[in-house]
């Protein structure tokens, strides 16, 4: 992406409608937002997205922008897919949470996952040869579908023809949001 005016980004977050991480799904849409992006959430639904503060603690609600079945991925420029246990295993049974995926990595476009969200890429059969982290409970998963797991708090791989960047947890936000403002060829100066 050879402009580094972020303003002419558009990001697609996919989430199921309850149980997103709330910190994986609020601080990358403030973060990106505040860069002047443009970031649409799509949900299984139109309704609400309910998250979820470490898996039990509600969390609060968000709008969703599209439902996953009415989103073009074409249009956009970076996928987000945020973890969040309950969110990332409602998602990864999504055929067309798995189609969007599939999408971004098959024309070359940065997809960005935190926590349990590589799920939906390990489900989407992507992260064959990929090296990659993830929240630690995946580890097998991912090196079932051929990826290399690391336990480290940003991994980014630009192999195969598309970038990946995962992180572990919340608590990985600062270098996961670092990577994904290069992988967006933001200048955080």
């Amino acid at each position: 992406m050879p402009d580094n005016d972020v303003s002419i980004r558009k990001v697609l977050a996919i989430v199921s409608n309850y149980g997103v991480e709330q910190d994986e799904l609020l601080k990358p849409l403030e973060h990106l937002r505040g860069w002047g992006a443009e970031v649409e959430v799509a949900a299984v639904s139109t309704d609400h997205v309910q998250t979820l503060v470490g898996d039990k603690k509600p969390g609060q609600t968000v709008p969703a922008d599209h439902a996953l079945k009415d989103v073009d991925p074409a249009d956009y420029d970076l996928l987000l897919v945020p973890g969040g246990t309950v969110n990332a295993d409602s998602l990864r049974v999504q055929e067309r949470a798995i189609e969007i995926v599939r999408s971004f990595t098959s024309s070359g476009r940065p997809v960005a996952a935190i926590c349990h969200g590589p799920w939906a890429l390990v489900e989407a059969g992507v992260v064959d040869g990929k090296t990659m982290t993830s929240f630690p409970s995946l580890r097998t998963d991912i090196r079932n579908a051929g990826g290399e797991w690391m336990d480290a708090p940003v991994v980014t791989d630009d192999s195969h023809g598309w970038t990946l960047i995962t992180s572990r947890r919340p608590g990985d936000l600062e270098p996961f949001l670092r990577e994904v403002d290069s992988a967006l060829a933001v200048d955080a100066q």
